[in-house]
């Protein structure tokens, strides 16, 4: 088996965030906790996931402090995964690839999910980036800079 190359140590933070991630599958785990599941059988029967994957997946997420293992809620002798805080700030994250698959993946007439605000019920605006004066930002508009702590 090939050895996963680490990035937990790099100095660019989006190398870091998706060696937190791991892969897809964590991704389509946090959309899944996003949308209310909490246990095993729940992520498995939405996911297709074989049970060997969605162990290591959970227990990645969970060890990472994406997710939090807690008693059922009900009661029982199981438990439920659910956000962390840290597991919550990915909302952006997700909300951006799925606006991003809806304009890149889908024909205007093929039917498909849709995020909505559950108060008004209509779907969220395309997600923007703004600079601090409120000017609304591409790639062209930014520039990496490191950032020393020292100095």
């Amino acid at each position: 088996m090939v050895k996963r190359t680490r990035f937990n140590e790099s100095d660019c933070p989006v190398a870091r965030s998706v060696d937190a991630i791991g892969d897809w599958w964590s991704l389509l785990i946090v959309r899944d906790a996003f949308d209310g599941s909490r246990r095993f059988g729940e992520f498995q029967r939405s996911l297709g996931v074989a049970k060997n994957i969605l162990t290591t997946r959970l227990r990645a997420l969970v060890a990472g402090g994406i997710l939090d293992m807690v008693p059922a809620s009900d009661g029982s002798v199981y438990h439920e995964y659910v956000l962390t805080p840290k597991g919550k700030d990915l909302f952006h994250v997700i909300v951006a690839l799925r606006q991003w698959g809806e304009v890149h993946f889908f024909e205007p007439d093929e039917p498909h999910s849709e995020l909505v605000d559950s108060r008004h019920g209509r779907p969220l605006p395309t997600l923007e980036v703004h600079s601090a004066d409120g000017r609304q930002l591409g790639p062209d508009d930014t520039v990496v800079h490191k950032v020393d702590p020292a100095g």
